[in-house]
């Protein structure tokens, strides 16, 4: 069986800096939800970004899908979607109207889509709000229309970034078990966050990096419990990157 994604010695450094983003990086990833730990500055919007597209310009090899990197972009990018942490919505826009526009980037047939559409609100508490303006959402709403739209052409592999970040409780559970559920119907799962609660709740298996290398991975569990006198996934985090703030 092939891995979602193979990369053996990727290293980024952007101009004017000393000091890669990425420092000859090696991971494999397989099947499920996977989550991708690290603090600020570790490195992980790099690798999300060299991922999806958005830096071409890196050195070491790379596969998504059996696709190459960069080379074979084109063939990857129907394959993959994307929920970035912005909301990438237009305000004055119904829900309906923001899912079918970007529907038609997509260029879907329009009559299989619309049920697509709406088993994904339904399914997302958002049916009955659907001709209401996004301005006029709560911001786990506005969220769970995010989702949506990195989903409308049933990619094989979604790529999530803090897809639960300023929610409350019962739209983040909403959305973790929509994930879940997605996950079993056959949608693989690349799922950065800085809330790692939701990593341990959602996640197969866990990938932590930190200065742009990979420092330690596994089985969610199996990694809790290799790690002596750590309870849960924020113990193992912390006794791995330490506790040095990184946001100034």
């Amino acid at each position: 069986m092939e891995n979602l994604i193979d990369i053996k010695n990727l290293t980024k450094t952007y101009k004017g800096s000393n000091i890669p983003a990425l420092n000859n990086f090696s991971i494999s990833i397989n099947d499920g939800i996977n989550g991708i730990l690290g603090p600020n500055g570790a490195g992980k919007t790099t690798l999300i970004n060299i991922l999806t597209g958005i830096i071409k310009n890196f050195n070491g090899d790379i596969k998504c899908l059996n696709y190459k990197l960069p080379s074979e972009i084109k063939k990857i990018k129907p394959l993959i979607g994307i929920v970035p942490q912005e909301i990438a919505l237009y305000q004055e826009l119904t829900a309906m109207e923001n899912l079918n526009f970007f529907s038609s980037l997509y260029k879907l047939n329009k009559q299989s889509n619309s049920e697509n559409i709406k088993e994904f609100l339904q399914q997302l508490g958002l049916y009955e709000r659907r001709n209401d303006k996004i301005k006029t959402y709560s911001g786990g709403m506005k969220r769970r229309v995010n989702l949506i739209c990195g989903l409308l052409h049933k990619p094989k592999l979604l790529f999530l970034d803090e897809p639960t970040v300023g929610v409350d409780v019962q739209s983040k559970k909403v959305i973790l078990d929509f994930l879940k559920n997605l996950n079993q119907e056959g949608t693989n799962i690349i799922y950065t966050s800085h809330l790692i609660d939701d990593v341990q709740f959602l996640c197969n298996n866990v990938y932590i990096i930190d200065n742009g290398s990979l420092i330690d991975y596994g089985q969610t569990n199996d990694l809790i419990n290799k790690h002596q006198n750590c309870e849960n996934l924020e113990d193992v985090f912390i006794k791995l990157t330490g506790k040095a703030l990184r946001d100034n």
